[in-house]
């Protein structure tokens, strides 16, 4: 599975990504938004493997978002599920009627600011758009880079839920 735009590449994660995607699980200013924790280096590995889970369990789940023009990881882009019911990470099977895909994406403190956020989440967009029957993101409402993000994608800011991990959360919703 391979995904290209102009200046990226989105592919389907391995084990040997675990050591680029450190860049973002180590850095404490990444992870500020996404679970609020870094990930020690010991568990980058386990990080990867969740990833490919996902693809396993759902048939969608994150890409890896390289450079195309020198292959460097950037970050993730794509898909988990939540289970609207707690607001806690699912599949599609386990949560059933109350399963809602979720598009995310998170990269290295060195691709921020360049347009790749947006870029990676849009090819992303895309390709799930004829897969799913709704989408959303689901933002802390200090992620002002992501909000923006979702609303040059397109989303519009819906309720506020409680993630079981996290605290408050926006869920903008895209027109599928």
């Amino acid at each position: 599975m391979l995904i290209e735009t102009e200046r990226l590449v989105l592919r389907l994660p391995t084990l040997a990504d675990a050591e680029s995607a450190g860049r973002l699980l180590g850095d404490p200013e990444v992870m500020r938004f996404i679970g609020g924790v870094t990930v020690p280096r010991a568990a980058w590995r386990d990080v990867v493997a969740r990833w490919l889970l996902r693809w396993d369990d759902n048939g969608l789940g994150p890409f890896v978002v390289e450079r195309r023009d020198d292959g460097r990881f950037l970050g993730r882009v794509g898909f988990l599920v939540w289970d609207r019911r707690t607001w806690t990470q699912s599949t599609l099977g386990g949560a059933a009627e109350f399963a809602q895909p979720e598009l995310g994406w998170a990269l290295a403190r060195a691709a921020w600011g360049q347009g790749y956020a947006t870029e990676s989440a849009r090819a992303a967009l895309e390709w799930v758009r004829p897969r799913v029957d709704s989408l959303v993101s689901v933002i802390a409402p200090d992620n002002v880079a992501s909000q923006r993000v979702a609303q040059r994608l397109g989303a519009t800011p819906a309720e506020t839920v409680q993630l079981a991990d996290t605290g408050a959360a926006v869920v903008w919703r895209y027109a599928i």
